[in-house]
């Protein structure tokens, strides 16, 4: 029998949220929350609770005052720059459970905590904002302030002119600002960005035993006006779009010749992460091509067969692989498929929740029960390969104990395959290949940091799980 641990995270207050050749490769670390490694190598005594805002406020200013000693040495310098040992980031439980990466921008430099996003292309920031959020409420009753970016206060900034080919087509000109203006509208409702494309750099440093700092220059949305979400639920302080378009930063890094046109983004069990630019994965990696005919191509793959426990069944659909959305959506006759398939090989009795949640099929456990078992769940992808799903389950607390769910959520119009569904995987977007590639990883990291930890044993269809509080 084969077996290993898994991790996952107890979600109070669920229903508020919802190998390059030739060219170098950037890397910086991704978490979920701070791990005892981290706060060990920052020497981070006396910080608040992990994974709370004032943690992460504390953290914030301390990274602040390390990037600016890094920052401030000579190019020559081989110390790297905070994308490599001091960007340690939270999974913020409030700011709609997705995955933050701190990120240094302009001269002098100035760090913003950005939600990091397949699912979309600009990488924007909250910029001499009439609307957007400055400041967040911590849990302690005390407020973080929040880094506003400001061309004219960065000696490399420049606004797009209205005549730059950068500006295209699909982008228009804004007379009061004089420079290329945007306007992105999100999945969320009410949700979006609007602004002005400026030219800055985004400090990056080589992901290898040199870790040479590159200051690689991009195109960033200067987000004037945030609406929705983003002005309290989630990304406040900037959104990385990790897209196919132009003006995306890995498609910036590639056209400069400054690395291969791929990246990777590795989600570990125990929440702990790592992203790289440049990364092609491994020849051993398994992959499935991407589905390119759409007007606007996306990380869009497709599904040909669903297998729940033991009993397989072949339907086709296809879905986007998008880090920006917490859960996995998907229409009918994949839900279905899914969920009816695990609700007949479950044992434990449906629970219906007080407070009304996103997800359909949920299980009460027993008041003295510390185990369950659920049946495993594979996607056949286009091209054969198997995608093992390592955590479609979480934990949630109800009175008396505690209850599973199916963190899977019944799509009203795309199929999303969520970042839930990425954990235990180093994700590869290969756009010169265009291809996805997998394969299986803790992101190097041998801690476990969230609230509930897991032993799994995998056994004729079912994953049977031993909870340790």
């Amino acid at each position: 029998m084969d077996s290993k641990y898994i991790c996952l995270l107890i979600l109070v207050g669920l229903s508020s949220a919802l190998r390059s050749e030739g060219f170098g490769t950037f890397g910086f670390d991704i978490h979920h929350r701070y791990s005892d490694s981290v706060k060990d190598f920052l020497n981070l005594d006396g910080l608040p609770e992990k994974g709370s805002l004032d943690y992460y406020a504390a953290m914030a200013h301390r990274d602040q005052l390390i990037k600016a000693r890094r920052l401030a040495v000579t190019p020559a310098s081989p110390t790297p720059l905070s994308f490599i040992g001091g960007n340690e980031t939270s999974r913020i439980s409030s700011l709609g459970f997705l995955h933050y990466a701190i990120v240094t921008v302009g001269t002098p430099p100035l760090t913003f905590i950005v939600a990091l996003d397949t699912g979309s292309d600009l990488f924007w920031l909250p910029c001499d904002c009439t609307s957007c959020a400055r400041s967040l409420n911590t849990t302690s009753g005390k407020t973080l302030e929040l880094k506003i970016y400001s061309p004219s206060n960065s000696s490399t900034g420049m606004p797009v002119p209205c005549n730059s080919t950068t500006c295209g087509q699909r982008r228009r000109c804004s007379i009061r600002y004089n420079a290329c203006a945007y306007q992105e509208v999100y999945l969320s409702s009410n949700t979006s960005s609007t602004g002005i494309l400026v030219d800055d750099v985004l400090h990056l440093a080589t992901d290898d035993s040199q870790e040479k700092v590159v200051d690689a220059p991009i195109t960033l949305g200067c987000g004037i006006v945030q609406t929705g979400d983003f002005l309290d639920a989630a990304a406040p302080n900037g959104l990385f779009g990790l897209g196919m378009d132009s003006v995306s930063v890995p498609s910036t890094l590639a056209s400069k010749g400054l690395a291969a046109n791929s990246f990777s983004m590795c989600f570990g069990p125990d929440g702990v992460g790592r992203m790289v630019f440049g990364d092609k994965g491994t020849p051993a990696q398994k992959t499935t091509p991407f589905n390119l005919k759409q007007s606007h191509p996306t990380y869009n793959i497709s599904v040909t067969q669903i297998i729940v426990g033991e009993n397989a069944t072949n339907v086709e659909f296809s879905a986007i692989f998008d880090s920006g959305t917490s859960f996995t959506y998907l229409n009918d006759p994949a839900y279905s498929v899914i969920a009816e398939g695990f609700n007949s090989q479950v044992s434990e009795p449906r629970y219906q929740p007080e407070t009304r949640i996103i997800f359909d099929y949920c299980y009460a456990l027993g008041a003295n029960q510390n185990s369950f078992e659920y049946p495993n769940l594979n996607l056949t992808m286009k091209g054969g390969d198997q995608f093992y799903v390592n955590a479609p389950v979480i934990v949630i607390p109800r009175q008396g104990g505690y209850a599973y769910c199916l963190a899977i959520v019944k799509s009203e119009d795309i199929d999303i395959i969520g970042q839930n569904f990425m954990t235990g995987y180093r994700i590869v977007f290969d756009r010169e290949e265009n291809v996805l590639g997998w394969t299986d990883s803790d992101c190097e990291s041998s801690l476990f940091v969230a609230l509930l930890c897991v032993r799994a044993s995998f056994s004729q269809g079912f994953i049977s799980f031993v909870m340790h509080f």
